[in-house]
């Protein structure tokens, strides 16, 4: 009776044991997660800008802007309104939180709220 007590009570420990390692783990492979998606974020942005900046030395004439832009047209020409809109709404869809209390972190469970509201705004 006391070699089944004291073989569940090992059971018991080793399970408790793996059940942490697999909680670490778990932690761990959602970072990995979370620094691929930003990695690829920021790869697709790079890829962006290279591919403008090619365009941009190859055609000189396109580079240049209007003469005749006045400053704060200029920067609405160079941003798009509603741009940064877009790219938060971009980021949430792509599963990221874009709210002030998980900023940057993968969403792994459904719609957030606070990021919901942030949009509706």
């Amino acid at each position: 009776m006391k070699d089944i007590f004291l073989g569940v009570n090992e059971l018991e420990a080793n399970l408790g044991t793996l059940h942490s390692d697999f909680g670490s783990l778990k932690l761990k492979i959602k970072e990995l997660v979370e620094e691929n998606q930003r990695l690829r974020i920021e790869n697709q942005q790079l890829r962006k800008i290279l591919k403008r900046e090619t365009i941009s030395d190859a055609d000189p004439e396109a580079a240049e802007e209007p003469a005749d832009v006045s400053g704060e047209e200029k920067s609405a020409l160079t941003v798009g309104v509603g741009e940064g809109y877009d790219n938060l709404a971009r980021l949430y869809h792509e599963g990221f939180h874009i709210c002030n209390v998980y900023y940057g972190h993968l969403r792994m469970e459904g719609d957030c709220l606070f990021c919901l509201s942030f949009l509706s705004k």
